[in-house]
């Protein structure tokens, strides 16, 4: 059950792409057989029993950042382990370590951190992805949170 409802809210995410993000039509980057997915985006849009099951704040003043990684692709992709740290700057400069926490649903793995945010803080976002069996991918991406 718990892997079902995590798996519709990582879709409805990946989903939300077009709403979300800003670095590109699927928010992807592909590198020696990997894909590494990545969104954020506000903690409120999350459904109160996903936020309550992973020890998740819903808050308009809280974002939270998905990043999965997955080998091959289409139909055939499975998802692997990976070592994922990484930071967000603002545009002040104020650096902040994230914490990535790793959430396990069936075959599925996700890393997932939630942090502040304040009306239209724009974050610049920073992760190391190192896939089991694979070389280190860099990941860059800015978004902007809205908390009214």
């Amino acid at each position: 059950m718990q892997q079902r409802v995590w798996s519709a809210v990582m879709g409805a995410c990946l989903g939300m792409i077009g709403i979300f993000g800003t670095v590109g039509a699927d928010q992807s980057v592909k590198a020696g057989g990997f894909v590494v997915h990545y969104n954020a985006y506000s903690a409120d849009t999350l459904q109160p029993e996903i936020a309550k099951l992973y020890d998740i704040t819903r808050s308009r003043s809280r974002g939270v950042v998905v990043v999965s990684v997955l080998k091959g692709e289409g139909s055939a992709a499975k998802g692997v382990k990976a070592d994922v740290s990484g930071t967000s700057v603002n545009l002040n400069g104020q650096l902040r370590e994230l914490d990535m926490r790793e959430i396990r649903e069936g075959q599925s793995l996700y890393y997932v951190s939630d942090f502040a945010v304040t009306q239209e803080e724009t974050l610049d976002f920073t992760f190391s992805v190192t896939p089991e069996g694979g070389s280190a991918v860099p990941v860059k991406f800015r978004q902007q949170f809205f908390t009214q």
